[in-house]
């Protein structure tokens, strides 16, 4: 996946302009490359599951800059963010929030949880339960949390970023099919370049302090307005019968591939689109290529689809099976 060329850093003012509103998000990339070193795909990720009101799998060994890429990117954008680190003994309410009961008044209050954030960090959501981590599949769907009978809304925009490690399994819970296809996209993060990592240890030995970003110089560049106005313009992206047809015959051959015990739902399906529209828009056009389709494929499609067990011993990966299937798959014209 790759990011769309970087503009002059812009303001919000003019917000609610679809072109300003482009540039703002632009410039977001600059803004996070203050405090983060490479790992543009990853931002324009998550800046497409913001557009596209979705959430994000975040994978990568410990120490490549995945709590610090989400913090950036509400530095940048002006939202509030809150960090979980999800452990064996985190319950539900950790998450939600519970009712407290207040001595003074007799009466039980609503203590919101850290969901109640515009981006909430799940911080190795494979290392809590499957009930902890099932506490989180409501707020994902229906942008609510349901506490004592009582459904209270979440802020506007919100998005998870779960992170997992991919190399450490001992005393985890593996996602479930059901909890993975609730994520909009899987991002690999992978380790630096040896240039990008030279730069890392350059800037730490010139006083760099990961926990101060207002010190690194990140400020923000874009607001809920931006976003506002971006998600209305993706929304008028166009997208042709061709295009939708060339989207279903990608996920149905998912279905039909002999290495998948598991194909692309109807539900990923439209999650690919949504994304392509995304990043038709941000790279500057209202309406979808296949090549959009191709671009977002795998980060959208890699974790809605289950290897066979055969398969898997002859090395084969989720991401080669994909890349097969968008070469054989017919472009439309």
């Amino acid at each position: 996946m790759s990011a769309p060329t970087a503009q002059n850093a812009a303001t919000t003012d003019g917000a609610g302009n679809p072109d300003s509103a482009r540039a703002s998000l632009e410039a977001l990339r600059t803004e996070i490359a203050k405090a983060v070193v490479g790992q543009d795909p990853a931002v324009t990720g998550l800046v497409v599951a913001l557009l596209c009101r979705g959430h994000v799998l975040l994978e990568g060994v410990p120490g490549v800059a995945k709590t610090l890429l989400v913090r950036a990117l509400a530095a940048s954008l002006e939202l509030d963010t809150k960090r979980v680190q999800f452990t064996p003994d985190l319950m539900p309410s950790d998450i939600t929030g519970s009712l407290v009961y207040d001595a003074r008044t007799a009466e039980f209050s609503f203590q919101p949880g850290p969901v109640f954030t515009n981006l909430l960090l799940a911080d190795e959501i494979n290392r809590t339960p499957p009930k902890t981590q099932s506490a989180l599949l409501e707020a994902m769907e229906e942008l609510q949390v349901t506490v004592d009978g009582t459904p209270r809304p979440l802020p506007d925009p919100f998005l998870v970023a779960a992170t997992q490690n991919p190399v450490e399994y001992e005393g985890t819970y593996p996602l479930p099919e059901a909890q993975l296809d609730r994520f909009l996209l899987k991002l690999t993060v992978p380790l630096p370049s040896r240039d990008d990592e030279v730069s890392v240890l350059t800037r730490h030995a010139q006083g760099f302090n990961p926990r101060d970003l207002q010190a690194a110089g990140v400020r923000p560049v874009a607001g809920p307005a931006d976003l506002e106005a971006a998600r209305a313009a993706v929304a008028r992206t166009t997208v042709t019968p061709e295009i939708a047809g060339y989207v279903v015959d990608i996920c149905r051959a998912t279905r039909e591939s002999p290495s998948l015990a598991l194909g692309v739902s109807p539900r990923g399906a439209t999650a690919l689109l949504s994304t392509a529209r995304a990043w038709a828009w941000l790279t500057g056009r209202d309406y979808v290529t296949p090549d959009d389709v191709k671009a977002l494929a795998l980060p959208t499609l890699r974790h809605r689809v289950q290897l066979r067990p055969e398969a898997e011993m002859e090395g084969v990966t989720t991401d080669s099976v994909i890349t097969a299937i968008l070469a054989h798959v017919p472009v439309p014209r």
